[in-house]
């Protein structure tokens, strides 16, 4: 009966948010207030809430081995990454205490606990709607992430502060895990493409990472994301995150389901709740300009804290393990549904945000750009490709054996780099910026090919493109046939279904191999009757 209420109510909500343009997960989480409401009287099996929470768990797990697959630790250590993460912490603790004082506690210690564990931003909402968007690589998404990843390490300092779980002698073994990386690399050769390479990965992120930490006495979490990190130069580490895609998905269905099962709200935890809610803007206020002084631009610094706009569920695990705020965890279980209720639709229409009230916001940028901002230039290129994955990369080939000079440009900083040690020219640029078409010159391009996945990228692109005057063909590829028309009616003059021009090039390629066999039996007659 488990998986007729928890799948069943998962797939109706879901479905329910998905048609008024919602994301998934907020009918994930009504779905996880429904079961909780409902109970053992309506029929749900007592034992939902625990097999919920250990499918959770598995989900964060693997969710975070699968960021450190594409996280690269000098994101870490950068200036904005690990400033304006230490930054925002101190700043929301000296904000939140003192009105979690007035407003919900007589107890500054209380205040002050609440006040910290409101001061992390959720890790697995945040990954999951970039994941969504493509956004991973990007240098927002970059930004976002790196942050994220330094408050994980705050939070188990603060546990080892307030609750007394210092970690033993054993957990300084953390610093010999690059020692594994051969094994864990010669692991990942032999794995195949198989069923094979999906139980690498679950071993190295649920069972070396997760359980193996706990028993060196670190959060089972933070070993999945060193595990991940460990791997992501690996040439199939790209591979291996694909294969976990569709396994991770399924079980933060249980995550979301298990966040709303969190408890029932009386009417004080519900004000509590609503207020947290009311004070979350001051959250994205306070990460927009801590982001603007290190000297990220406007759009940058609003869409990666808009991403980080959203309390915490670590916030939680922080709470539970602090015996003077255990009170507050239904409160604050509440606060966290509240406050991804309220990000998960901002942030699926980040882009449009901005692209409306920017223009409020730029007057705070500085005048000096980071280096991975600054206006892009591009040369005597007469292709523009958007998008260098394996689609664009094939594309901007075709186009050098063709004697054009194309330029690539990609949001992944990472990839560029990969393809300018290559011999390409590529740079990084992010198509959804309106900063960088005011700040470019497309009068030298003929012509342009959209070769990126994500279809809101596209459609901003080609609007864009036209707005600026471009009157050159703009051709793009599309995953699904209801985007076609998408595409077409923003300006693109061809859009063609990546699946069917692959099958199409097969088809030619067969027909091409058949004719030439055939003239070469045709031929071989002839060439005897001539030496005869």
């Amino acid at each position: 009966m488990f998986e007729v209420f928890a799948i069943g109510a998962a797939f109706l909500f879901g479905l329910a948010a998905r048609q008024v343009a919602l994301p998934p997960l907020v009918g994930f989480l009504a779905a996880g207030f429904c079961i909780n409401w409902l109970g053992p009287k309506g029929g749900i099996p007592a034992e939902t809430g625990a097999i919920l929470d250990y499918i959770a768990n598995l989900g964060v797990l693997l969710l975070l081995f699968t960021i450190g697959l594409k996280l690269k630790l000098r994101q870490i250590t950068e200036p904005h990454v690990l400033g304006g993460a230490l930054l925002h912490f101190a700043l929301s603790i000296a904000i939140f205490a003192p009105i979690s004082r007035l407003l919900f506690t007589d107890d500054w210690l209380s205040a002050l606990l609440i006040g910290i564990a409101v001061a992390f931003s959720s890790t697995v909402l945040s990954a999951k709607l970039l994941e969504t968007r493509h956004e991973m690589g990007t240098f927002h998404g970059r930004t976002a992430i790196g942050i994220l990843v330094m408050q994980d390490i705050i939070a188990l300092v603060v546990l080892a502060i307030f609750a007394g779980k210092v970690p033993g002698p054993w957990a300084l073994l953390i610093f010999a895990t690059p020692l594994l990386r051969p094994l864990l690399y010669k692991l990942l050769d032999l794995a195949g493409h198989d069923e094979v390479l999906v139980l690498t990965g679950m071993v190295l992120s649920l069972v070396i990472g997760g359980v193996g930490f706990q028993m060196i006495g670190l959060k089972g979490e933070i070993g999945a994301l060193v595990m991940g990190l460990l791997l992501s130069n690996h040439p199939r580490a790209s591979e291996l995150s694909k294969s976990l895609w569709a396994l991770k998905e399924i079980f933060l269905v249980g995550f979301f389901l298990s966040i709303g099962m969190s408890g029932l709200p009386d009417w004080h935890a519900l004000l509590f709740a609503i207020g947290l809610g009311l004070l979350l803007p001051l959250k994205g206020v306070l990460f927009f300009l801590i982001l603007v002084l290190f000297k990220l631009r406007a759009r940058t610094s609003f869409i990666a804290a808009l991403s980080l706009t959203a309390y915490s569920e670590f916030g939680l695990i922080v709470a539970a393990g602090i015996p003077a705020v255990e009170p507050y965890l239904v409160p604050l279980a509440i606060a966290v549904s509240v406050s991804f209720l309220i990000a998960a639709p901002l942030n699926h229409f980040a882009h449009p945000l901005f692209e409306r009230f920017g223009v409020l916001l730029q007057p705070f940028e500085r005048p000096i750009r980071h280096p991975d901002e600054v206006p892009k230039d591009l040369g005597d290129a007469d292709v523009l490709i958007f998008g260098m994955g394996r689609t664009g990369s094939a594309a901007y080939e075709e186009l050098v054996a063709n004697d054009r000079q194309p330029i690539g440009l990609d949001a992944d900083i990472y990839k560029v780099e990969a393809h300018e040690e290559a011999g390409r020219n590529v740079i990084f640029a992010d198509a959804e910026d309106c900063n960088f078409w005011d700040g470019v010159n497309i009068k030298g391009i003929d012509a342009v090919v959209l070769a990126m996945d994500d279809i809101e990228a596209k459609l901003i692109a080609t609007r864009m493109l036209r707005e600026h005057g471009f009157a050159g063909t703009i051709v793009s590829h599309a995953l699904h046939a209801d985007h076609v028309d998408m595409i077409h009616d923003a300006g693109a003059d061809q859009t063609y279904l990546s699946l069917k021009e692959a099958g199409r090039s097969l088809a030619g390629h067969a027909i091409e191999e058949t004719d030439m066999s055939d003239e070469e039996e045709t031929a071989r007659p002839e060439a005897r009757l001539a030496k005869e």
